[in-house]
């Protein structure tokens, strides 16, 4: 069976054009921890990623360690992702103090881990290693379905002209936002990548 890879199977969700798009978001699954703060200077935002890397990457070598869930498939790893909340004054992110920022950090799991395995998998990391948050993950499925997107070519800072594209795009096809939140997927690793070349799909639920 071909190895599944988000990159080649599901470009709608993950590849966007440099330019707004609709597109309907079905369920997916999702390891999860929620903090607030600046993502910059927080450790706890650290702690998070390292929680949630941790887990996946479990998850991603089982057969090596001979406890892979039923129906494993070879995968490849998806993208770290973010829900960030957003102050009604500032829909673009622009006027945002960062040290108020609330936000859920998620990575995708496959279709074949299920809760119970999940579940199993944090109970075992949290016994081969002493990651501070682990206790705080959770797992669940999540349904976006109608949404607009976009990739966002550079630094964090610069979205707000990412997001003035979206909202043109809802005004122009008379579509309007369902909550503040929006959702950010991390194609690059803002940990070794320079600025100006991140890669992030920034996605809005609309109706």
């Amino acid at each position: 069976m071909d190895k599944i890879d988000y990159k080649k199977d599901e470009k709608a969700f993950y590849l966007p054009p440099a330019k707004p798009v609709r597109v309907t978001i079905p369920k997916m699954k999702f390891f999860m921890i929620s903090g607030t703060g600046d993502p910059n200077t927080s450790k706890t935002f650290s702690d998070a990623l390292q929680a949630l890397y941790s887990l996946s990457f479990t998850v991603k070598m089982s057969p090596k360690s001979c406890s892979a869930p039923e129906g494993y498939r070879e995968y490849t790893v998806y993208p770290l992702e973010g829900v960030w909340d957003m102050d009604d004054r500032a829909d673009d992110f622009a006027e945002l103090d960062k040290n108020l920022f609330r936000y859920t950090l998620m990575m995708r799991q496959p279709d074949f881990v299920s809760e119970e395995y999940a579940l199993e998998t944090i109970a075992a990391v949290q016994r081969k290693k002493a990651l501070p948050l682990l206790s705080e993950v959770t797992f669940g499925e999540i349904e976006e379905k109608d949404c607009v997107q976009i990739m966002h070519i550079g630094p964090f800072d610069d979205e707000p002209a990412s997001f003035r594209k979206l909202a043109d795009f809802l005004a122009e096809n008379g579509l309007s936002r369902t909550e503040t939140a929006h959702r950010e997927i991390y194609l690059s690793d803002f940990r070794r990548t320079a600025p100006e070349k991140l890669k992030t799909v920034l996605r809005w639920k609309v109706q």
